[in-house]
């Protein structure tokens, strides 16, 4: 049996005549860069995520990028983030010309530590970024109470947490504004590249929508310097269609979780992931922990199972982020895990079967 990481083609099949169909339409009216359908998506996705505004951007980390510049962000201020996430995260803090500062994380949640995060606030600190890493919500309440005491920023990456939420509330609807990716793999994915910022704060939105398209507004009348970082058209009509499978999408990948659950439970040596009391997980990855990561991940390899470690190397020890001046050992608890955790196989069509087998070579291999 072969277990795929992902399989985009059983996901599309069911959709692909209608997907074609609005593909045909932005073909038929040629017009490709923002226009209805980008519109048309920025209201729908806004309101899926429970906020009044929405600007489509081109990737997440443009969403990130753009998100920083319209809250002031610039040289000389300090943004507080998590050494474990993808690198846009403290790449986009970089391109403002801020300095990341990192905070621990819990080892139960892999999210941010509120209880640490105080501690590293200092005068030149004008935002925080935590965050909601494999699909889960960080511990967003006393975060809130912090910045809101400090008269910080709260920018969610929401990259990976498409239809998560936290005590009832959608990820996307938890800060001043948040960033999310639709790169093809994730749980809402478009057919390339692909961002969004959400959020209720016209003024911060309004900048966000004027950065995105070279500072224009109106027409011909570039008030600021900013960015090429338009969605495409042919991504918004896409992802509208996609959108309404978003929470059916959801739950089938918490039901795999559960399966998992089930078939892993009590294999000796193997640390599953937790779904925090606060939290909806949706299972953008499904990430086990393990201390001999190469020897396991080698084995499932052989038998055709297809694992991915995210991410193995914490930002904080990355050669682009040497000049900040951080070493080995700064932050004990993600780089613990980074060091054990492994992802395996999960999309919303893996089987009860493939989930078996899974556990059948990890029981074999760790016995």
């Amino acid at each position: 049996m072969k277990v795929n990481f992902v399989d985009l083609k059983k996901l599309h099949k069911p959709i692909r005549e209608e997907i074609d169909k609005a593909i045909n339409e932005i073909v038929d009216n040629t017009a490709f860069v923002l226009g209805n359908p980008v519109s048309s998506f920025e209201e729908n996705f806004a309101s899926y995520c429970g906020t009044k505004f929405g600007v489509g951007v081109s990737s997440g980390t443009a969403a990130l990028h753009v998100s920083l510049l319209s809250a002031g962000i610039g040289k000389g201020d300090e943004v507080i983030t998590t050494p474990n996430t993808f690198f846009a995260t403290v790449e986009a803090i970089m391109h403002t010309g801020a300095k990341p500062v990192f905070v621990d994380v819990q080892e139960d949640s892999f999210n941010m530590n509120p209880e640490k995060l105080e501690e590293k606030i200092t005068d030149k600190t004008k935002a925080v970024i935590p965050v909601h890493l494999f699909g889960q919500t960080a511990d967003i309440k006393p975060i809130q109470e912090i910045t809101e005491k400090n008269s910080l920023t709260l920018i969610e990456d929401a990259c990976q947490a498409h239809g998560a939420e936290y005590n009832g509330k959608k990820a996307g609807s938890l800060g001043d504004l948040a960033c999310f990716s639709f790169y093809p793999a994730k749980n809402l994915g478009a057919f390339g590249e692909g961002g969004f910022i959400s959020g209720s704060n016209e003024e911060l939105i309004e900048k966000a929508r004027i950065l995105r398209a070279h500072g224009e507004k109106p027409k011909n009348t570039h008030a600021v310097v900013g960015y090429n970082y338009r969605l495409e058209a042919l991504q918004a009509a896409v992802l509208n269609v996609k959108l309404k499978q978003l929470d059916n999408w959801n739950e089938l990948r918490r039901k795999a979780a559960e399966n998992y659950n089930e078939v892993l439970s009590g294999i000796e040596g193997l640390i599953l992931p937790k779904e925090m009391p606060y939290a909806k997980h949706v299972y953008h990855l499904y990430v086990a922990r393990v201390k001999d990561r190469t020897k396991v991940q080698d084995f499932l390899k052989q038998n055709e199972i297809f694992t991915g470690q995210h991410y193995p190397v914490p930002v904080h020890l990355q050669p682009a982020c040497s000049e900040l001046g951080y070493k080995q050992g700064d932050f004990p608890v993600a780089e613990k895990l980074m060091n054990e955790i492994f992802s395996l196989p999960i999309h919303p069509y893996l089987t009860k079967e493939e989930i078996e087998f899974v556990g059948e070579k990890l029981k074999e291999v760790l016995k």
